[in-house]
């Protein structure tokens, strides 16, 4: 369930502003990265090393050269903790960086958690949502897929076309 205060961003609101620590425990801000001139993908995901997950994060790393070539930055943000997340990345050798939400402040702020999410007999509290936000280099969100069913994978496709699109038009 979302957030009764924070109901999620919608295409056109800016995107807040976050700071969190990657794989390797650098900080990463979301201004500093918009600077670049770069389209942001964030992709948020509900927790390292489960079986979607995992096909998810695969799945945007096979995607990078063309993610690249529309001049995205892609960030997968979970609220597992850096250690967690540098072997995440280097099992299944990830090509982008991904950051740690493990204070869970930024799914709180764009509205994308579940409250509890089963796993088998146990309930995980304040867990990403499976997500993916598109920010142009304005700071604003030029697309938003949310899934309430963590076992759904977002619209890979989708995702390039709309980064290629939104770079496209700032040539």
């Amino acid at each position: 369930m979302n957030n009764p205060i924070n109901p999620g961003l919608s295409i056109g609101d800016k995107a807040p502003d976050f700071e969190l620590y990657d794989e390797d425990f650098n900080v990463v801000k979301l201004s500093e990265e918009l600077k670049k001139g770069k389209v942001v993908v964030l992709a948020f995901f509900p927790a390292a090393f489960s079986s979607v997950c995992t096909k998810e994060m695969c799945t945007f790393r096979d995607k990078m050269a063309v993610l690249g070539r529309a001049n995205a930055a892609v960030f997968g943000i979970s609220v597992d903790s850096p250690f967690t997340l540098k072997k995440f990345k280097e099992i299944n050798r990830l090509n982008f960086r991904l950051l740690s939400d493990f204070n869970r402040e930024v799914i709180v702020r764009y509205g994308v958690y579940h409250e509890a999410l089963p796993v088998g007999p146990i309930p995980l509290k304040m867990v990403a949502k499976r997500a993916v936000l598109i920010i142009a280099p304005d700071g604003r969100i030029v697309y938003r897929w949310v899934s309430e069913d963590p076992l759904v994978e977002p619209p890979y496709e989708e995702v390039v076309e709309v980064a290629n699109k939104v770079a496209g038009s700032l040539s």
